[in-house]
């Protein structure tokens, strides 16, 4: 049966001017997570992510950690994540009470993030996107994701709230699952499913098993 492994980034650069590129733990963390199928013999017929930096950069961590060339990876911009500056902008301008203040910590920010999803979920704000094009979007490249695997094994690098909707489109899930979701996922988490005629179905979620021992275990992390 055709399996689809989905990966969430490795650790991205929070606080600093660039988000969107990997830290030096989420490389390593990539990096680890492509050791840790390299030793366990994994092999992928399809790679597959998204095309932000973070994605390119989390699938070359892997990749290199697999002994692969990275050209082997294919780009598929509807993995992308939803623009989340934006639905906190947009949020922080109906709500500038609720906005993060300076000094705010990082859990402030996180805070801050689930309210304004809600607010994008229940139709209350704009993004870049609506909710329903994110949905959709997403429904989409699960349908082009199941018919490429073709009873092999497929690799995908994508973001927490893309993964959140993936999973809460196919378990049914009520919409306000997605911020729950997205905010539990681990970076280089992975997420495994089965693509069958029946659809897409869940088999494992938000499994690190590169980071999951005592030597490791300090360097879990969720940005």
């Amino acid at each position: 049966m055709p399996e689809i492994f989905v990966v969430r980034h490795g650790q991205a650069s929070f606080g600093s001017d660039n988000y969107d590129q990997l830290s030096e733990l989420g490389w390593q963390q990539a990096r680890w997570l492509g050791e840790h199928w390299a030793q366990e013999a994994a092999q992928f017929d399809h790679i597959v992510s998204g095309d932000l930096q973070r994605h390119r950069e989390t699938a070359q961590g892997i990749c290199e950690g697999l002994g692969l060339d990275r050209h082997r990876v294919e780009e598929l911009p509807q993995l992308n994540e939803f623009d989340f500056k934006r639905v906190m902008t947009a949020y922080g301008e109906k709500n500038p009470q609720a906005a993060p203040q300076t000094g705010a910590t990082r859990a402030d920010y996180y805070r801050f993030l689930k309210m304004a999803m809600h607010a994008w979920s229940a139709g209350e704000i704009v993004g870049a996107e609506s909710w329903q094009q994110f949905e959709q979007r997403i429904e989409e490249v699960l349908g082009v994701l199941a018919a490429g695997a073709k009873g092999g094994k497929t690799l995908v690098v994508s973001s927490g709230g893309a993964i959140a909707m993936m999973v809460r489109q196919i378990l049914g899930a009520p919409s306000h699952s997605v911020t729950q979701l997205n905010m539990q996922i681990k970076n280089t988490a992975v997420s495994h499913f089965f693509a069958g005629r029946s659809g897409v179905s869940l088999h494992s979620f938000n499994h690190v098993p590169h980071l999951d021992n005592t030597k490791r275990r300090e360097f879990i992390t969720y940005s």
